[in-house]
């Protein structure tokens, strides 16, 4: 009868989803880096923004929401 039940946030899982996709378009982005870009703003490499800025608010995510955070 002394059994806990944790639930874990559904926000965490948002996390872990955010971060690998973070990581997979930063990662394919440094592997292209050597290639020139082909768009009008291409030099800016969006990519590599966009990758950085989905693994931090993916690291946020897990860290704020984690199992067993009280």
């Amino acid at each position: 009868m002394g059994e806990s039940h944790h639930i874990v946030p559904v926000w965490f899982f948002v996390g872990v989803i955010l971060l690998i996709y973070g990581v997979l378009i930063l990662g394919n982005a440094l592997l292209h880096l050597s290639q020139p870009p082909t768009t009008v703003l291409g030099e800016l490499r969006p990519e590599i923004w966009w990758g950085a800025i989905l693994a931090v608010i993916g690291g946020v995510y897990i860290y704020f929401f984690r199992p067993g955070r009280s």
